[in-house]
């Protein structure tokens, strides 16, 4: 079911995933039963639970102890907790990070990226060499615009050598690969409930184990209870965070399907080739397998947006940062792409509940929108 009723066909999952009736379910049974987890009475006890029940499962999302997840309200919150609680640090964010790093960054040297779309280790190494002081990197798993990943654990080799930390956002890869943070090698991860079909309300950053429980944590962005062992005041919004954690279950157990979602992914790209569309983010790159970009040159983003909306497609122009709020692609921008380009792209992006006759049926609203005549070659919907 997509977020609004009127909307025939929801490929906006990027922007916020549609809630999960058990998440939802889960929500309203937390809210209705009451209680502050950091009371001692049975209701109390009972909320606590809840929060602990969560914490256990977005832990096992990206396989580390349950005491190394903080829970905060936001994805921006967490994001800000780990590039503010390090003022000692030098500071470095990469040209395709989400606004929520870049302005919890503002003095933040730009790490810039190449044409495919991942990070310049060149320009990462020759930084770092120059650094008299430990580094706080933030590069994200992947962009939620393009889907392209960026190589993480070399990344983290880079900065460890150097004695610094890496911080990666990692809202838009949660649930759609297999994350493991040890494997990955960063020492802060943000997750946010509602890009894996929870509610919005809750997120967390997740501590790496060589600095969970040390004087290495980053310093409390929010001070006063003692709630979250002291790292983040403020009572827990125990029904946002109890349907993050079936939120986080359920999408864990969704990984092994979307092989699937990246075989669509293919085909819709198929399609659109043949329509002569420009796909600026198939760069070769690997990519998540739920998210695609197709460019039209001369029309605006905002305007192709609001087309297909009334076609009945919800789809966006890149990152959701603020209500009507369309403007130049910035990730485009910085791989190298012109105006024409990154002004004209838009981003659609999927998931489990989505077919390959909507697909389909986007690429059909794609063509008559672009004015191209040709019919597609490639036949989305897959036969038994």
């Amino acid at each position: 079911m997509p977020p609004n009723d009127e909307i025939l066909i929801y490929l906006d999952y990027n922007a916020t995933a549609p809630t999960r009736p058990e998440a939802l379910a889960a929500l309203v049974a937390a809210v209705q039963a009451g209680g502050n987890p950091s009371s001692v009475h049975s209701l109390g006890r009972a909320a606590r639970r809840r929060v602990e029940e969560a914490r256990r499962a977005v832990a096992d999302l990206v396989a580390v102890d349950a005491n190394q997840v903080i829970f905060t309200a936001t994805g921006t919150e967490a994001n800000n907790m780990a590039l503010g609680g390090y003022p000692d640090h030098a500071c470095f964010v990469s040209a395709i990070e989400h606004d929520a790093v870049k302005q919890a960054a503002p003095n933040a040297t730009i790490l810039p990226v190449k044409a495919d779309g991942t990070l310049d280790m060149d320009a990462l190494d020759a930084v770092l060499a120059r650094l008299e002081r430990p580094p706080l990197v933030s590069v994200m798993l992947a962009n939620s615009e393009t889907g392209i990943l960026q190589p993480i654990p070399q990344i983290a080799a880079r900065v460890h050598a150097k004695g610094g930390l890496l911080h990666c956002d990692a809202v838009q890869a949660a649930g759609r690969l297999p994350l493991d943070m040890a494997a990955l090698g960063a020492d802060l991860l943000t997750l946010s409930s509602h890009k894996l079909g929870g509610v919005p309300g809750a997120a967390a950053l997740i501590l790496g184990a060589s600095i969970s429980g040390t004087a290495r944590e980053p310093l409390p962005l929010l001070r006063g209870g003692g709630q979250e062992k002291g790292r983040r005041a403020g009572t827990e919004a125990v029904g946002a965070i109890a349907a993050f954690g079936v939120a986080a279950h359920a999408a864990k157990a969704e990984i092994p399907a979307m092989a699937a979602l990246a075989a669509l992914r293919d085909q819709a790209e198929a399609t659109l080739r043949a329509l002569g569309a420009m796909l600026p983010a198939a760069t070769g790159a690997a990519r998540l397998p739920n998210c695609f970009s197709v460019a039209l040159p001369g029309k605006p983003a905002e305007t192709q947006v609001i087309a297909l909306d009334l076609a009945g497609f919800a789809v966006s122009a890149g990152s959701a940062c603020s209500s009507g709020k369309v403007k130049r692609s910035a990730v485009l921008a910085a791989m190298g792409y012109a105006d024409a380009i990154a002004g004209s792209t838009i981003r659609v992006s999927f998931g489990i509940g989505t077919t390959a006759a909507q697909l389909e049926q986007f690429c059909s609203a794609w063509q008559r929108l672009a004015g191209r005549s040709r019919a597609p070659h490639t036949n989305l919907v897959t036969s038994d």
